[in-house]
């Protein structure tokens, strides 16, 4: 009787096994199902999430977890999908499972990247990179770097997401993987568009197009479409624009693009249309891209809709009908003010100072203040996913260290024990160990060339991004106000019609040759405007005065104290005091509205002197100018000096700077 209860006992959870088993399968398939609604299907994901919660935690456990990620995935349910990757994470971790801990950063990656959480995707890409090396699994340490690459070139560091793609190039090297050179591929087509090496671009799009097999990349991704809206859009920025209609016409072609990638098939047909635009093509249009802009809407695709928005505004501009042009320009900008993506901002600005002349000025600046900021940006998340990976290797270090101490307490006392047989080996093995130390003396060598090499390559680096600051201050500070005088000078002259006039106009083209020649020595060899400026300091600071008097009505009173020694002073420092001088008397005449400037060269005491630059104009907001690129230079050239700067401005009070500057008791040779 109780074999027979146990045995029933037996068939019934066996019973109820197999039926779990089959509902669980069930709800998977219609957690998947397209002819579904979301809320249909999140109840059946919901429903095998609850059966497979409360089976034992083993490895098919933590397979069947990834698959109601993927469903999730799949429904745009990111925080379902959010969750179940962190149960995963936390369930391989705690059994030890290297595999499943990899694939669940590579799920947490992508949601942080989803949602633009970039440090934080970044660090899980990077711990499942680590894995998968650890496990020699090319194919998704390639995968995992290619995620890694997209990231990076979200965030504007290019030169970083080309290296993560060669390396994972060269990681599937001779491997059977379609689907992952084709993303390669892609990207780099991407990325060299953006540096402008069109014929680079079009070739790895070309290359990305042939690697299209239909068993490794399923046709509903539509990577074909995808290829010839990005090749169409290569010759789009070649101003090829028949070319770039057709890749965009025959991408529209793609049998049943609209419905298994709705955001493509828009994209492609704007193209289409803009192209057309571009080539005088009236026929279709607005209505085209009304179109795309109404698909685009009703996914909230945001960055599609501002693109639409921008490109219905320069076609009504080229319509005359300047009303619609500023009504889609505005709009586009709002929009992209939302977004919190800088770089979306730039395009709607510049669409905005062609559809609105008089407010011009007031959208370049504005573009100047997103840009400037956007370049910090990126710099500042590049030193971040460097801090990432620095950090997180300075962690496995230590832990490796740790290990490594337990060790070697093991041997020790291991040791104790064999000592006579290790004695005897030893003598067997002195040869060979010989041959190992040189071996491993080699490989030293080896890796501390290669150390050696990546470091002069990153001083060269850094080098030349120092350079390029450099010149960039010297064309803004020197050649950028001068120009400006002579304008304003030249504007004044156009009232003037006899031949004093022609005679003085004749002076300011020569000044204006001057210049130009000033900009190719600028390119040429910046040394020798240092050397002319450190020189004969006082004599063109005096130069610069009289050009003040001459070219502005304004009542200029300069000051400079003869007890300075400036055959004491350091080089750089006097370079840099023209520069502020420059750059302060610039925006004094562009801005300030002053009937009075003020310029003195004080020495305070025996180790320092000041600068100072006043005026009675209308002043400014100082919590508002510290963001502009004049101001800017100002501090950093004051910084270079090991200087301290003073800025006291109010409105309707006028503007002082003072620049304080340390003498050396010491000073450099001069040029």
């Amino acid at each position: 009787m109780i074999f027979l209860i146990g045995c029933t006992n037996k068939k019934k959870s066996e019973q109820n096994t197999i039926s779990s088993e089959d509902s669980l399968s069930n709800y998977l398939s219609l957690a998947n199902d397209i002819h579904l609604s979301k809320k249909e299907k999140q109840k059946y994901n919901h429903k095998a999430f609850e059966i497979i919660i409360n089976q034992k935690e083993d490895s098919l456990n933590r397979v069947n977890l990834f698959k109601i990620a993927n469903r999730y995935y799949n429904m745009n349910d990111w925080e379902g999908y959010f969750k179940t990757s962190k149960l995963v994470l936390e369930r391989a971790k705690n059994s030890n499972d290297s595999v499943s801990m990899a694939k669940a950063y590579t799920y947490l990656g992508d949601y942080y990247s989803m949602k633009s959480i970039s440090d934080s995707a970044f660090y899980c890409y990077f711990k499942a990179e680590k894995l998968y090396l650890a496990k020699n699994d090319n194919y998704n340490l390639a995968k995992t770097l290619i995620s890694k690459a997209n990231l990076q070139y979200n965030e504007n560091n290019f030169f970083n997401s080309e290296i993560a793609v060669f390396k994972a190039l060269r990681t599937i090297k001779g491997e059977k993987a379609n689907d992952l050179l084709y993303d390669s591929y892609n990207l780099l087509g991407i990325l060299y568009n953006d540096w402008e090496e069109y014929n680079k671009a079009l070739e790895f799009h070309n290359k990305a197009l042939k690697s299209i097999d239909d068993q490794s990349i399923p046709k509903e991704f539509q990577s074909r479409a995808t290829s010839l809206n990005n090749i169409g859009y290569v010759y789009l920025n070649l101003k090829d624009y028949k070319q770039a209609k057709n890749y965009f016409e025959k991408g529209l072609k793609q049998e049943n693009l609209f419905v298994e990638k709705p955001a493509l098939y828009s994209m492609l047909l704007d193209n289409f249309a803009y192209a057309k635009f571009k080539l005088n093509e009236t026929e279709g249009l607005p209505d085209q891209f009304y179109k795309a802009l109404k698909i685009r809407d009703s996914l909230k695709v945001s960055l599609g809709i501002i693109l639409s928005k921008t490109r219905l505004s320069e076609y009504f501009a080229s319509q005359k009908d300047t009303l619609k042009a500023i009504q889609y320009a505005k709009q586009a900008l709002v929009l992209s003010h939302k977004t919190n993506r800088l770089r979306s901002i730039l395009e709607p600005l510049k669409q905005m100072k062609a559809v609105d002349p008089k407010n011009a000025s007031v959208y370049s600046n504005e573009y100047i203040l997103i840009n400037d900021r956007l370049q910090k940006a990126e710099r500042k998340m590049g030193e971040k996913f460097s801090r990432i990976e620095y950090e997180t290797d300075e962690i496995k270090v230590e832990n490796s260290n740790l290990e490594g101490q337990n060790k070697k307490l093991l041997l020790i006392f291991g040791a104790s024990t064999i000592l006579a047989i290790l004695l005897y080996t030893i003598k067997l093995q002195k040869v060979k160990q010989r041959e190992l130390l040189f071996k491993q003396q080699q490989q030293q060598a080896n890796a501390e060339i290669y150390n050696l090499l990546i470091n002069q390559q990153n001083t060269i680096e850094i080098n030349n991004i120092e350079e390029k600051k450099r010149v960039a201050r010297e064309l803004h500070d020197g050649v950028l106000g001068r120009m400006f005088g002579i304008r304003i000078n030249l504007d004044s002259l156009n009232k003037i019609n006899d031949e004093s006039g022609i005679e003085r106009r004749l002076n300011y083209l020569t000044e204006l040759k001057n210049i130009e020649q000033d900009i190719r020595e600028i390119s040429h060899n910046l040394n020798r405007e240092k050397s002319e400026l450190i020189n004969n300091f006082v004599a063109i600071v005096t130069n610069l005065f009289e050009e003040q008097k001459k070219t502005y009505a304004t009542k200029f009173v300069a000051y400079i104290d003869p007890s300075i020694k400036w055959d004491m002073i350091d080089n750089t420092v006097k370079i840099n005091l023209y520069r502020i001088l420059q750059e302060s008397l610039q925006n004094c005449n562009k801005y300030a509205n002053a009937t009075k400037i003020k310029v003195e060269f004080k020495k305070l005491d025996n180790f320092s002197l000041q600068l100072r630059i006043s005026d009675d104009g209308k002043g400014f907001s100082i919590s508002k100018a510290k963001k502009g690129i004049g101001l800017q230079n100002i501090k950093t050239r004051t910084i270079e000096c090991e200087g301290t700067l003073e800025l006291k401005s109010k409105k309707e009070e006028g503007t002082s700077i003072a620049v304080t500057i340390p003498i050396k008791k010491t000073p450099k040779p001069t040029a």
